[in-house]
């Protein structure tokens, strides 16, 4: 397939460039920042969002949703991205729809897909307890108890874990804390009285939260997936995730290098605009051509996951090594050639830095998918 959008996605991307331009900019990232809202996002915003389609991109039709697929999810992680737009976007349209839509049963689908796609549920993943990303390192148990199990243990940096409705939960039903078998996802009601949540302020400024359960008790009917089996689901759903936030960060390196070159044509020292340093043109040209390689990955992960969902794992991963690489570099060069100035809060460059260096740890950062690649690879 080409690495090119159709039509109607270019007249997707075209519509949420103007929407977010003129509801969801940088400065109202400020706002909620500057206002310490406790959701960390506009919920009227969120409701307008999915009145477009957008809660539900890649629900199927019969639930309520756009059936878009993941490129158009893409498009539109792309643009929030360039206005470091703050929603549930990521945590429930595309970590909670796929998981659901991917792996629940029939009853499941009925109760949450349609509340995914008109905006009136939240959902947040929880998969990693400790400070790096290891999917397969779980130690959070599940123990078998009469007709169902307990739930008990803690989870870490969990994306709008704190204004989440529904958790997804990965959790060990059997076998060691690194065996790939054993895992098995629970999808439970956030605020049962078992669950403690704690809300961890990030630098980006966005949601992020600890949980501690302590003996929730839950039924068969909670389980997501197959019993013991779940690392798969879990794989797909964090593959999903991984090429959407490539989306996001693909979309920040490119106005993190908009907003440089912009100011390398004004900027002026020995009396001559700074742009025109042969040493700070051969630094943006490098700049240039990873962006367009990134932008490269990211579309051919999104297609995967369209095409041939189950094969799209891998490149999944190096679009998420790459994009998290390129958008690091992307806003280093943004502070080094505004100099000084970049750090301060002035100059939006600080705020996409501080950005990109949340997201590209999120679900593994490029040292992570890289080492993971070689692994597949035989290495």
């Amino acid at each position: 397939m080409a690495l090119i959008l159709t039509e109607e996605q270019e007249m997707l991307r075209d519509a949420a460039d103007g929407f977010l331009t003129e509801n969801a900019p940088v400065s109202a990232l400020r706002e909620l920042r500057d206002s310490k809202n406790p959701d960390g996002f506009s919920r009227s915003l969120w409701q307008e969002m999915a009145a477009m389609g957008w809660a539900g991109i890649i629900v199927s039709e019969a639930y309520g949703g756009s059936d878009f697929g993941y490129v158009g999810a893409g498009v539109l992680a792309e643009q929030m991205g360039r206005n470091l737009t703050a929603s549930p976007f990521f945590s429930t349209s595309v970590l909670g729809a796929t998981a659901v839509q991917r792996y629940g049963t029939a009853k499941q689908k009925d109760e949450h897909l349609a509340s995914i796609s008109d905006g009136s549920t939240l959902f947040a993943l929880a998969v990693d307890e400790g400070p790096r990303h290891r999917p397969e390192h779980i130690e959070f148990s599940a123990t078998s108890s009469g007709n169902g199990y307990i739930l008990s243990g803690s989870k870490t940096f969990i994306a709008d874990g704190n204004v989440a409705d529904k958790l997804i939960i990965a959790a060990r039903t059997s076998g060691e804390v690194d065996d790939l078998s054993g895992i098995t996802l629970f999808l439970v009601n956030a605020d049962a009285a078992e669950i403690e949540r704690t809300y961890t302020p990030m630098v980006d400024s966005r949601n992020a939260a600890n949980i501690t359960v302590d003996n929730l008790e839950v039924t068969g009917a909670d389980i997501l997936g197959e019993l013991d089996s779940g690392y798969a689901a879990l794989e797909g759903i964090l593959s999903a995730g991984r090429a959407v936030l490539s989306a996001e960060l693909s979309g920040s390196s490119q106005q993190a290098f908009s907003i440089t070159t912009n100011y390398l044509k004004e900027r002026e020292q020995f009396g001559q605009k700074i742009g025109s340093f042969q040493g700070l043109q051969h630094r943006a040209a490098h700049l240039a051509t990873e962006i367009e390689m990134t932008k490269s990955a990211v579309l051919k992960s999104l297609q995967l996951l369209d095409d041939d969902f189950e094969s799209s794992f891998a490149t999944c991963s190096m679009a998420k090594a790459k994009s998290g690489a390129t958008a690091q570099l992307s806003t280093q060069e943004a502070i080094q050639m505004h100099g000084g100035v970049g750090v301060t809060d002035e100059y939006d460059v600080g705020l996409y830095f501080k950005r990109v260096h949340i997201a590209q740890q999120m679900f593994g950062d490029a040292g992570f998918h890289i080492d993971r690649l070689a692994k597949r690879s035989g290495y």
